[in-house]
């Protein structure tokens, strides 16, 4: 989307939008409205394709529509901020993964099957840490040597949900041994999980 090119979701331009965790709160006003729903505020989820909106709340009162957005961002705040606390409980040291502490990598590299590193300033700031940066990269056209494509799909070592960055935003690679006992946890389990997942394809093949 271009830098002057407005934000639309439906009849509603986006005139308002934070994104908290893994979620955006967003406020939409249409002026063309004469039903009483000249605002609205919603929670979006999107993707390279399309943009979903859920949870719809719509008025004449933008007093109403802010109050709402203000309290739905504070209840993603105090959501997201639990699910962070989670690797402290756990007694995991989440601190952030620097250059220093892998190896770097070059286009001529083959990073498919390895662990690698996110670059911290691609992660959103509250993601910053050691569980959200570790990654086994498993395809994608970068992941590659001297692809045209950049894309790599990745799982997470520490909550095991699939992601996908550019090559670009690969900090380094991390040999398993070096990997601290969560991310060594977690890797095991997505490998055991691997080996499963082709086991039953070749049985019913």
């Amino acid at each position: 989307m271009q830098d002057n090119e407005k934000r639309m979701a439906g009849d509603y331009e986006i005139i308002h939008a934070l994104q908290v965790g893994d979620r955006e709160i967003v406020i939409g006003e249409n002026l063309m409205d004469t039903n009483g729903q000249k605002y609205m505020c919603a929670f979006c989820t999107a993707n390279e394709l399309f943009a979903q909106y859920d949870d719809l709340i719509v008025s004449e009162d933008y007093a109403e529509i802010l109050k709402q957005y203000g309290e739905r961002i504070a209840k993603q705040a105090e959501k997201t901020r639990a699910e962070l606390a989670k690797p402290h409980l756990q007694g995991i040291d989440d601190t952030s993964i620097t250059a220093g502490m892998c190896y770097p990598i070059s286009y001529m590299d083959n990073i498919e099957g390895k662990v690698i590193v996110i670059k911290q300033e691609v992660l959103k700031r509250e993601y910053r840490s050691a569980t959200h940066q570790l990654k086994l990269c498993t395809g994608g056209f970068g992941s590659h040597p001297n692809s045209r494509g950049s894309a790599c799909f990745c799982t997470d070592l520490y909550s095991g949900k699939s992601s996908r960055f550019e090559r670009m935003d690969v900090l380094g690679t991390m040999e398993p041994e070096n990997l601290p006992e969560w991310a060594r946890i977690g890797l095991n389990h997505i490998r055991q999980a691997e080996k499963q997942k082709k086991s039953i394809d070749k049985e019913a093949r």
